[in-house]
């Protein structure tokens, strides 16, 4: 069961920003496995990917089409992640987009494919091949919850959220959706992200404000470690309402409302992580670099003691300790760094604290959520990251895996 997270309610549409499902049984029958969002004319777009110097055949599409042309459709299947499948995969994915293209009247480049699922397997052209022209004809601007089912594989609960804000008197409104629930660590895990809003955006500014957003964001979670081939995070810009640039007034509150969004899907990816029982915050202070904070956090969060402890809610802050101690930072001394469970003081200048009390610290860890600060005593910067325990049900979910 996801961590206090729930299936979302009605997502707001956004004008000029249309969603179809379908199944096309690429792993098995039963359920929408592929979603198509296109976008009217004079609309923007900006995506970050993978780091993953293997990214799948759509995500070396996708950068290749968006380099080339304004986008008007993404077109993205689950079940099947056309990762490790060469060049096959990429004609495969490109045939995809052609598809798309003729069925919609526009030109192969403006459509951008993402995949999620299993690699090493080509993609079922023959199940998906026909499902395209169904997916034309079934578009609508209510159709976001739809497409967040058909979007997700190891996930247990759609992930979306809506934000409405008002700039000079206009309501500018931000619907995204996510998938992602193993194989999290992304690096821009197997995580795919798509957000739209009705402003009207220039490409080079939408471009800026999602790289911003993403890195506190999706790049601020972690739940095994692992960065995906595939994974995407797209922001839309329709154009339907207001113009906003860095030069006009509410330019702030729409990167606050977008960052937001994006918070909120990349907590959602770690509340259902796979096998989940913990959601876990890591609040670094007292660094002498956001990328020391940043070592510091994420080095806790990949040690599988300090996540196999959370799971068992046993507060052995040991192994909290141990994970800052060996975390990449450039003479650390013990003296300045301070380490608490909540509101428990665990550690205070790099000695245990005269009034710890296991049972305040357990009764901590046994809550389905919890934050660890740790101040490091080193300067100003502080970064926040996010992360699940590790269960037996993780194990079991990833070595049945292709079962």
């Amino acid at each position: 069961m996801p961590v206090n997270l729930r299936e979302p309610g009605a997502l707001a549409p956004i004008a000029g920003a249309r969603w179809a499902s379908a199944d096309a049984a690429i792993k098995k029958p039963g359920g929408d496995d592929m979603a198509l969002l296109v976008l009217d004319e004079g609309a923007t777009a900006a995506g970050v990917f993978t780091r993953n110097v293997f990214a799948a055949a759509p995500v070396v599409l996708a950068r290749r089409h968006l380099a080339t042309a304004a986008p008007r459709a993404l077109l993205i299947n689950s079940g099947n992640a056309n990762a490790g499948t060469g060049v096959e995969g990429e004609a495969d994915a490109l045939t995809c987009c052609r598809r798309v293209a003729e069925a919609l009247g526009l030109q192969t480049e403006q459509v951008l494919p993402f995949s999620t699922g299993v690699i090493g397997q080509r993609l079922p052209m023959a199940r998906i091949e026909p499902v395209l022209p169904d997916l034309a004809r079934a578009l609508a601007e209510d159709a976001w919850l739809g497409a967040a089912r058909a979007i997700m594989t190891t996930d247990t609960v759609p992930k979306g959220v809506t934000r409405c804000i008002e700039i000079d008197g206009a309501p500018v409104t931000l619907t995204g959706i996510s998938k992602g629930s193993g194989m999290i660590r992304p690096d821009m895990a197997t995580m795919l992200s798509f957000v739209a809003t009705d402003a009207s955006v220039a490409a080079s500014d939408l471009d800026h404000a999602l790289r911003e957003a993403v890195n506190t964001s999706f790049n601020s979670i972690t739940v095994d470690g692992d960065t995906s081939t595939n994974d995407a995070a797209m922001l839309c810009a329709t154009g339907a309402g207001v113009v906003l640039a860095p030069d006009r007034p509410g330019w702030s509150a729409f990167v606050d409302a977008l960052r937001d969004v994006m918070v909120t899907l990349a907590c959602a990816i770690v509340r259902d992580a796979e096998g989940a029982t913990r959601f876990i915050t890591l609040a670094v202070e007292g660094a002498a670099s956001v990328d020391e904070a940043r070592a510091v956090a994420f080095t806790v969060a990949h040690s599988p003691l300090f996540k196999t402890a959370a799971f068992a809610g046993d507060p052995n802050w040991g192994r909290i300790l141990a994970a800052v101690g060996r975390a990449p930072v450039t003479d650390l001394t013990i003296d300045g760094v301070d380490i608490a469970l909540d509101a428990v003081p665990i550690v205070a200048g790099g000695q245990p604290r005269a009034d710890y009390r296991e049972a305040d610290a357990a009764a901590v860890m046994a809550q389905p959520e919890f934050t660890v600060h740790i101040r490091l005593g080193r300067g100003d910067a502080a970064a926040t990251i996010w992360t699940s325990d590790l269960s037996y049900e993780y194990v079991r979910i990833n070595a049945e895996y292709r079962s």
